[in-house]
Parts: structure tokens; sequence; C-alpha cells
């Protein structure tokens, strides 16, 4: 039986990949901080809940609904609840119990929701609902909440069931959920599953939960058939058949590790193990930390790397910290030539924990401070004063101070210079710093057996899970500032900025047994295919190679300077609005409408807005947080005062087409209040057209030359992760015999500029297409060659600047005395999982992308460089085997 999340993957399938993301309500993405940031797979999620509140029919109907977000650590579950906050107070609810079973995640969350100046602060610094500007409050119950804020009650599970079976003044109690809705959210919710696990084998630790949580959260929940039990984690343990069968119904959406990682959210993981003393490894640690600095330094970016060093025991942390600050008091060029030594003689093994092998990381740091005249001198002062006791901090109780609490999870605030943390285990959940870029294991002991994942281990990778989240930088503006950039760069120097480098002593068998559970948690891949795309011999020898051009364009930020007025084609054709007659009447249920006497003339009337008068006009703006002046010149920079907005035929003097209908007498009399909530409907209409239509960026129309001898790579290793439901064809060789099943000896083919392709299906046939064809454009062109790209360029839509990558680029040379025409001619194939809902290209997701490549060919422009070559750029419709009747026909144009 499907589970719910696995139904709507299905409907998505059915009509399109956005189908769920275009029902995200604007109201979330206009109120949380991090708008203009939501991730795909965030709209997928806020979409589905949306769908599944409103359109679902298998909904279960009168009773309250439950809910599991099965989401990976660090892919925003907070933000989710935030987005979810908003929505469902336009829903009508006001009241919103969060709980979770450890403290710091409550501090953390509180200031994530409550305080402004917090860099983490979920929302809008006004949160404006409907025009309607709201609180977010924390209270101590809902019985005097205020019904217009939203109220929240933050509460550990454990506090929580102690108030409510111990009811005191101005606490929370049973009485507060029997007549008011309420939206009860559960972070780390696999701890509210222990009833559930009955009849298996419990810890300690669950036992406690067992007697302490039984039945709290069931009855609250229950209290009122339109309750919501929303249950947030990373790690629900869908491998107990009775958890398993709780939540089949429940999970909304599953976005695990494994696909987290793949979509590049996570930084990629690698293990150091060295057979040296822990503060030998803790050194090795600080210098690749400090490698890290030169290099966001070198690129202007101020981010602090920071260093976990994990220990076994409270007692072993106490005195490792006291170990490592006199040993780094006292640290001397000696000891760090001691750590070079061992790095030049391979003594440190680093393995790669994600794709492929990489040189040791530990001599390219030496060899970046030699050749910037860093000497090992300045380096250990360097040490000194970056790792002096002041800047490192232990963190070992629940009783730690409120101000170590805030550090800790503050380590990414300039304000914060802690570059060290040392702990046992008080990390473990809540904790979503993302400047963590090493974690050293001091101690050597290992608990798995018999085959079996430890629980330490297991313990140990979701640590590693939890500090792979990937820590956000850009260095130009075309890279996504959230995913990685480097994978297929492994000699930039930059991409140690995209590593957690996990150090632990030289244990092959715990080595074995942590990569098992890293696997299993789906940070690494269960296995990996690694292939090198190799550019051939012949072709670097061509006068083409050495001389060919690219032509790319750029991303450009879009300042809107050349907006001067309200662009009427973005606006509702005509307004309408209904007067209320309050009448009233009886008919006769099955006596013809038609023939019934109507007691009413109905009438309509057009309107312009400035027929309400602007003093009208001013005063709806008022009453919306949207058009304050200053937030009206980021949409209009040449907007001169909020008079201009309202009387000038450039912006709301041009709204028109106002139809309001009602009996005569009232459109005579239209009261300045109904004119009023009249003008406010309409601005509300066009803050949401704006909304909608607002581009942060655009893609310049002028494209700029470059060799192509610098844009491809000779060699490069292409790694696939072996997953589930990837194109069957992704990855085989298609020049071996019996590998792939569109076998084309491409080493053969001069007119491919590599040995080997590696790619989907449609790409394969798509060189199969070229092959065909190659005979009839030899007739025409002097020089024919396909590049495949291999994410070695981008183009960027025109219109808002969002990136693609063709798949191929053809070139078409055709030599004359006089001129000689280089075609350069983009092409993207692809399947049918990228069709809408009607079986076609032009609507759907991907749809953007071929109009672009179709407008190449008219509004591309380039400087000509010679008179005796000529340039010119095209892009054709998407490529699709089923459909190539189609694509052979704009092709042909070409021959």
């Amino acid at each position: 039986m499907a589970k719910l999340h696995e139904k709507l993957t299905a409907i998505s399938e059915a009509f399109g990949e956005s189908f769920f993301k275009e029902k995200v309500d604007r109201i979330i993405l206009n109120n949380l901080g991090f708008g203009a940031e939501i991730r795909p797979y965030q709209k997928e999620t806020f979409g589905r809940f949306i769908y599944y509140l409103n359109e679902y029919q298998a909904r279960p109907k009168g009773m309250p609904t439950q809910l599991l977000f099965h989401m990976a650590t660090g892919s925003g579950k907070t933000l989710i609840m935030a987005g979810l906050i908003i929505y469902l107070y336009n829903k009508g609810y006001r009241n919103f119990l969060f709980f979770v079973n450890n403290t710091n995640i409550i501090e953390k969350t509180r200031d994530n929701f409550l305080n402004p100046k917090s860099s983490k602060f979920l929302f809008t610094d006004v949160l404006s609902i409907n025009g309607k500007q709201i609180r977010i409050k924390e209270v101590e119950n809902f019985q005097s909440a205020n019904q217009d804020d939203i109220n929240v009650v933050f509460s550990t599970i454990q506090m929580l069931h102690f108030r409510l079976n111990t009811p005191r003044e101005n606490s929370v109690t049973y009485d507060d959920f029997e007549d008011k809705k309420i939206v009860l959210i559960s972070d780390e919710a696999h701890h509210i599953n222990v009833d559930t696990k009955k009849g298996n084998k419990l810890t300690k630790e669950e036992l406690l939960e067992q007697v302490s949580w039984e039945g709290t959260v069931d009855r609250i929940f229950n209290a009122n058939k339109e309750n919501l039990l929303l249950e947030f984690t990373a790690t629900a343990d869908l491998s107990d058949p009775n958890i398993l069968a709780k939540y089949e119904n429940k999970i909304i959406f599953d976005y695990p590790l494994s696909q987290f990682r793949i979509d590049g959210y996570s930084k990629e993981v690698k293990l150091l193990q060295a057979d040296l003393e822990p503060f030998e490894r803790a050194l090795q640690a600080i210098i690749l930390s400090q490698y890290r600095v030169k290099v966001f330094n070198k690129q202007k970016l101020r981010i602090k790397p920071v260093i976990l060093f994990k220990s076994k025991t409270i007692d072993e942390s106490e005195s490792f910290f006291e170990k490592f600050t006199d040993n780094i008091k006292r640290l001397t060029p000696k000891d760090l030539e001691k750590i070079l030594a061992n790095a030049s003689k391979f003594e440190s093994k680093q393995i790669s924990l994600s794709f492929g092998k990489s040189n040791v990381v530990l001599s390219k740091a030496f060899e970046y401070f030699q050749k910037n005249r860093i000497t090992l001198e300045n380096l250990a002062e360097e040490l000194k004063n970056d790792f002096t006791e002041t800047k490192c901090i232990v963190i070992n109780s629940k009783s730690e101070s409120e101000a170590k609490q805030i550090a800790v999870n503050t380590l990414e605030a300039e304000n914060n210079e802690y570059r060290a943390v040392f702990a046992v285990d008080m990390l473990n959940e809540g904790w979503d710093v993302l400047n963590l870029f090493d974690i050293v294991r001091l101690y050597e002991t290992r608990d798995s057996k018999a085959g079996r994942i430890g629980r330490t281990t297991m313990s140990e990778a979701q640590l590693i899970g939890r500090g792979a989240r990937y820590c956000p930088f850009q260095i130009s503006i075309d890279q996504p500032l959230y995913q990685r950039k480097y994978d297929e760069k492994v000699e930039d120097e930059i991409k140690i900025c995209e590593e957690l480098y996990y150090h632990s002593s030289h244990n092959p068998k715990y080595i074995y047994e942590l990569n098992q559970a890293l696997k299993e948690i789906g940070i690494t891949p269960k296995s990996v295919k690694e292939r090198e795309l190799k550019l051939k011999d012949s072709f670097q020898q061509t006068g083409f190679f050495k001389t060919a051009l690219i032509y790319l364009n750029e991303k450009l930020e879009y300042d809107r300077s050349d907006i001067f007025t309200l662009d009427a084609s973005i606006l509702p054709q005509e307004f309408k609005h209904h007067l209320r007659t309050g009448v009233t009447q009886t008919t006769v249920i099955y006596e013809d409408p038609t023939k019934q006497k109507q007691s009413l003339k109905i009438e309509k009337e057009s309107f312009t807005l400035k027929d309400f008068g602007s003093t009208i006009i001013r005063k709806a703006i008022d009453k919306l947080e949207f058009y304050r002046f200053n937030n009206l010149k980021t949409f209009f920079p040449n907007l001169n005062s909020i008079s201009e907005f309202v009387t000038s035929e450039g912006y709301l003097g041009k709204i028109r087409n106002i139809i309001v209908d009602g009996t005569r007498d009232q459109l005579n009399n239209i009261s300045p209040h109904t004119k009023l909530q009249i003008a406010i409907e309409i601005l509300k209409a066009i803050e949401i057209s704006l909304q909608e239509d607002k581009i942060e960026y655009k893609g310049s129309k002028k494209f700029t030359h470059y060799f192509l001898k610098d844009k491809i790579d000779k060699k490069k290793l292409l790694n696939f992760a072996d997953v589930t439901g990837s194109d069957a064809e992704t990855s085989k060789s298609m020049k071996t015999l019996g590998d792939s099943s569109l076998y084309l000896d491409l080493s053969q083919k001069d007119w491919f500029v590599f040995e080997d392709n590696f790619g989907t299906s449609e790409e394969k046939h798509f060189i199969h297409f070229v092959d065909k064809t190659y005979e009839k454009l030899k007739k025409k062109y002097n020089e024919i060659y396909l590049v495949r790209n291999e994410r070695f360029f981008k183009l960027f839509n025109f219109e808002d600047g969002k990136a693609i990558e063709p798949d191929f680029v053809l070139y078409l040379v055709n030599k004359k005395p006089e001129k000689s025409i280089y075609y350069q001619i983009f092409i993207e194939s692809k399947g049918d999982q990228f069709k809408d809902a009607n079986g076609k290209f032009e609507n759907s997701k991907e749809g953007w992308k071929q109009k672009f490549l179709i407008a190449l060919k008219q509004d591309h422009k380039i400087e000509m460089l010679w008179k005796d070559k000529e340039y010119i750029i095209w892009g054709m419709p998407f490529y699709k085997k089923n459909l190539e009747g189609e694509f052979e026909n704009e092709f042909s144009i070409l021959l």
C-alpha cells in the first residue's frame, strides 16, 4: 500500500513537477525573512501541505489532522514551521504549541521566532497578513491570549506534561485546549514515539520518556477536531513496524539526507585518520582551519571556520581542554614541522567519504602557506592568537550558563570569536551551526559488534550529518548561495570550504563501521560509479581547438532603473466589486428562475481609482504595510513621492476598469467607507501582481567571447551515485559494447570532441541523431564539432537571470574566402518527466529554458572582432527522441 508521501509524489508526477510549488501562498513568501531564498524542496513542502489541507480528497474528515515532515538535518525544518504558522494564521488559527525534548532547542527556536535582532530570525521585520500588521508573542497559556496575535507557547515535553498534570496559576492547562483549535508543533518528534515502540526493547532514556509523556500529546491533540499536530524529525525509525504503521498515511514529505546531499545542500564529508596522539590530531585540524581562513579571506569572505573537539566523557573533555590550551600557548615552529613531515610522508590517510580520491589536504595547506610567504614562525603565532583560551569554549553540561548556550548557537556571528568547541554530547540535537568544518574524535573506542552498527558509532554519524550543513557563500552572483559549487573542480583551493573533515585515529575497523553508519543515514552514497571524461588528443591538435571561441552571457543584478511606471500588463484586466443590497427574497424551488419576479434591478458602472479621490487612496495606502515609500522604491526606483504614486498617470492614476455593481441608488451614493474598502481591495491585488513579477536579476543580451580551450577540461572525473529510480543510461559508456543499449564508439567519431559520453538516454539519442545527420552537414560545413557540456559553462535567462547549462554546443563552420561563418548552437535534451500535464514542454517547469534557447537567435548581441569571421549564436527547441521529427524540422534550417 502506497504511503501518503508516495501518493502525493504520484500526483506531482502526473500534473508536473511544479504542481505543488505553484500552490505556495504569497503570504508565506512575503513574510519569511528568507522568502527570496526559499529552496525548491521547501516550496514543495509548503505546496503539499496546502494541497493536503484544502484539496486532498482522502484526507480524514471530522477529526484532528496529524502530519509528519520527515526531512534531513539542516534542510530548514524551523523555516517550514514558521511558514506554516503564517499560512495557518491566515486560515484562522491563532494558538500554537511548540514542544521538544531539549531545552537548548527551545532557546534556539524562541530566538528564531521572536528576536528580530537574531541573525537567524525567520520572519520579516514587519509581519503583514492581508494588510494588517501581526505580532508574534510568547504566552504562558491561551486563555488570556490576544486573538489578533500569533500566540506561541514554548515548552519541553517534560515540562508540558508536568504543567498539565500539576496545574498552577497562569500556567497552561488542559482547559486551554477544550474550546480552542490549536496547532501543535513537535520538533525532534521521534522522541514522542516511545509508546508506539512498546513491545520492543527500550533504552533507559526511552523508558523515562514513556513514564513522563504517556498520553499527554494525544490528550491535547484530540481535544478539538480542528487541531493540527505537525511533527518534524530527520530520524523517524521507520524500520520499526509499529512506527511505520503509525505514520504511513501521515508522512507528507520525505526528504532524506541522501537526497539533500545529492541536491548539493550539504558539505562533502572527508575523513582524515592519523596514527598520532590526540593533540597532534587536534593540531592538524587547526592547521586546516587556518588554511580555510586564508582561502575565505582571499575571496574577501568573512567566514570563521569552527572546530569541534569531541570527547567520550566530561572528565576527558575538561582534561583535554586544559592540555590543548596549555600546548597552544607553548606552540613552536618545530611542532608544525612535525605535522608537515607527517603530511609529506603520507602517514595521514585521507579518505573521501563522498566521491573519488583526492590529494592529501595537509600538504596542500602547507603548499599554500609557502606560496603566500607564511612562514612556520608566522603560522605558529597566528594559531597561538586564534586558538587562545578566550577563543575556546567548553560545553559539557545541561546546566551550562545561558551565555554559553547562546555562544555555541551563534558561532557564525561576526562578534563571536570562538574558534573551537569542546564537548561530549551536549551538541547532538538542535545544534545548527553552519561554519563547523572539522570534528576531532579524541577517543579510540568502538561499540559495533557482530556486524551491527553500535549506538555510539551511529550517533557519531548523525553528528557528522548535522555538521555537514552547507556554509553559504558566493564568489560571483551567478553561483547558487546555498549549494556546493566545486564538486567537479577538485583542484580548486576553495573546494576545502565545501568540505567537513572528521579527524580520527587510524583504526580500519572503526572506519569501516563509520562508513556503514554514514551510508545508513544517507550522508554517503551506498555505491559510486566513477567515470573519466577525456578530451581527444586528436581534437587538441586541431586549429579549431587552438583558436575557437565560445560566446557566453552574464548574470546581472537588475536594479529596475529602467522602470518609470506601473506596468499595466501585469495587472488584472478589470477590478470587480459587488455592493451588498441587503435584499431577501423567497422563491418556489421548482419555478423557472427566469420567470421569477426580480425585486431589484442591478446595474454596473465603471470607475477609475482617481474617481474615489486622493484622500481615500492615501488612507488605503496608510493601512497597507507594502505601500510604505521605502518599499515602493525597491519596485519603482524612479518614484519621487507617495503623491506621485497616487496621482500620476504612470502609477495609480492609470487604474481604470473598476467595475462596481449594485442598485442605481447605491452606485450614485457610494459611501467613503465603501470607497476605502474598494481601494484597499485594488491595492492588495496590485501588491500580489508586483510581488509575483519582481525580478532580482537578468541575463545580459550581450555575449562575451572566451577561448573554448579555457572553458572545457582536458580530463575530468565524473562521479555518479547509484540512485534508485535514476535514468538507467546515466553513467554508462557509449563506446563500451554491452554497457549501454545506445552503443556508439565515439572514439572513432572525429566530430565528437571527447572519447566517450556517460549521459542520460536522451543525451545519447541526440548524439545518435548528429551521427546520422553528419554526412548531410558535411556537404555544407567544413568543420563540425559537438561539445558535451559537463558543467563547463552556463547561460543566463534574459528575463530573470536563471542559469541554464545546455547539454551540448554544436559548432558548424562554413569557411569562405570573403567571410567564414561560425555557428554556435546550444542544445538541451529533455525526457518525458519534464513535460507538463498536457504532455508539452512549453508550459512545464523547464519551459523557460526552451523559450530562452529559441530566443537566442533573435536577441543575442556580440561584438564583431574580425572582418573575415562572423559568429552566430543559435538555440534549438528541446530534443526528445519521440519528438525527433519536430526537432529535425527546426534543425533542417541549418542544412
